[in-house]
């Protein structure tokens, strides 16, 4: 009977995971099979691959044939290497302690390979990691600069706002000192004074200056409003219910 080593496919899709498998050559790639030697794993990086050597060596004496990936898979574990090495003891190559001494030799160095490009995509990982820290924090420091800016521009239009009101109440005060003597003082019904307004042009509210929820609108949706509450009222914007309860 024709034997080959080769994958048989298992997982879902777009996330293979292969056995390794003995299998007579006649019968279907993930039908079935006389043994299974292995897992291969190519989701990870490195590849995973969990090998019995010593089976895989066995079926590969007896004549066994690996498919394109299997004898890759067989060279990277060193099966093939150490097949020929033993055929070389067979021949009189060389007894079969320097065979022994080559594999050991080559194991070693294949580790430190796998150890150096383990360790190269962790380095790569973790730069990665901080150049996205370091993007977020740029455009989260690029965000709050402009709400600074914002609330500066609020506060001194405000405090403009308020000099001018204190400057416009000063003769008033002086007129009303003079005319003490009078009887009654006629009031006068004044037209609503414009105000400043934060607005949130994607909730629809507006708010006063101090209130805590200014700090939670973002940029683009931030419009500094100087003007009466009715109208924007009736400009269908609604009161906060934080800072006008």
């Amino acid at each position: 009977m024709s034997t080959k080593i080769r994958l048989a496919r298992h997982g879902r899709k777009g996330r293979p995971f292969y056995h390794v498998v003995i299998a007579d050559s006649r019968a279907p790639r993930d039908g079935r099979y006389i043994e299974k030697i292995g897992t291969y794993n190519p989701n990870t990086n490195p590849a995973t691959i969990d090998l019995k050597f010593d089976r895989a060596l066995y079926w590969l004496m007896t004549g066994a044939q690996p498919t394109d990936t299997a004898s890759r898979i067989l060279s990277y574990k060193g099966v093939l290497l150490k097949k020929h090495l033993l055929e070389g003891v067979k021949k009189g190559a060389f007894d079969e302690a320097a065979a022994e001494a080559k594999f050991e030799a080559w194991m070693k160095e294949k580790e430190a390979k796998i150890q150096a490009k383990i360790q190269k995509l962790a380095q790569a990982g973790d730069a990665a990691a901080k150049a996205a820290l370091e993007a977020e924090a740029k455009v989260r420091a690029a965000k709050e600069e402009i709400i600074a800016k914002k609330k500066a521009e609020l506060a001194a239009a405000e405090a403009a706002k308020k000099a001018e009101e204190e400057a416009a109440a000063a003769p008033a005060e002086e007129a009303a000192a003079e005319e003490s003597n009078q009887p009654a003082v006629v009031q006068q019904t004044q037209e609503p004074q414009a105000s400043s307004y934060v607005v949130n042009t994607s909730t629809k509210k507006f708010h006063l200056p101090n209130c805590r929820d200014v700090d939670k609108i973002s940029p683009e949706n931030y419009w500094a409003y100087e003007g009466t509450k009715d109208d924007l009222i009736n400009q269908g914007y609604s009161p906060c219910g934080h800072c006008h309860p």
